[in-house]
């Protein structure tokens, strides 16, 4: 199969979409959708998120140096999308979309209360990039939601219905395909073809 070759670019997908809630110096809450997040770390807990220094949250993370990863669901995906276009210097987000702030239990900064998991993450390193700064931030509570988990106490995250995004459009994540070690697992009915 022929390939072009491109300029270079991000192309890589598909990515987690996040709604990342922060507060102004007055505790003003604002929320910032971001496609641009990932893990970093184990030990301790790790993640990144890059913004664009123009935008309104860039100022607030910054000055606060915490925010909140917050999951959206597929029920949540119209108000992912509005926190991703709209701006906290014009409107309030959570208001418009019909979110509730939530207190945290270690950040001054508040969770959305309708995401089924809320990362709570303290700033401890920026890095400057060109278009966007590298916020760097250990995650110091993590918060799911109960129905989430099973009787054993085990989480289920196919229960949250979790989106992600690709190409720029929004996705619901389906059904596994495997898990992590299933391919060199000696099981009876395990399928080595994956259709």
């Amino acid at each position: 199969m022929a390939k072009q070759v491109w300029k270079p670019s991000t192309m890589l997908n598909p990515v987690p979409v996040v709604m990342v809630s922060c507060t102004d110096k007055e505790g003003k809450p604002n929320i910032i959708t971001l496609a641009w997040t990932g893990t970093i770390n184990s030990d301790p807990p790790m993640v990144s998120i890059s913004v664009r220094k123009e935008r309104y949250s860039f100022e607030l993370i910054k000055e606060k140096g915490e925010f909140v990863i917050n999951l959206p669901t597929k029920k949540l995906a119209f108000a992912t999308d509005y926190c991703g276009v709209k701006s906290g210097r014009d409107i309030d987000k959570f208001k418009e979309m019909g979110l509730t702030a939530e207190a945290a239990s270690k950040v001054g900064v508040p969770l959305i209360k309708e995401c089924p998991l809320n990362l709570e993450c303290i700033v401890k390193q920026s890095i400057e990039l060109g278009s966007h700064v590298l916020f760097l931030a250990e995650v110091v509570a993590t918060n799911v939601e109960e129905t989430l988990l099973d009787e054993k106490g085990k989480l289920d995250l196919s229960k949250a219905e979790l989106i992600c995004y690709s190409h720029g459009e929004y996705y619901p994540l389906g059904k596994p395909l495997g898990y992590f070690g299933y391919s060199v697992t000696k099981r009876k009915n395990l399928k080595r073809n994956q259709k």
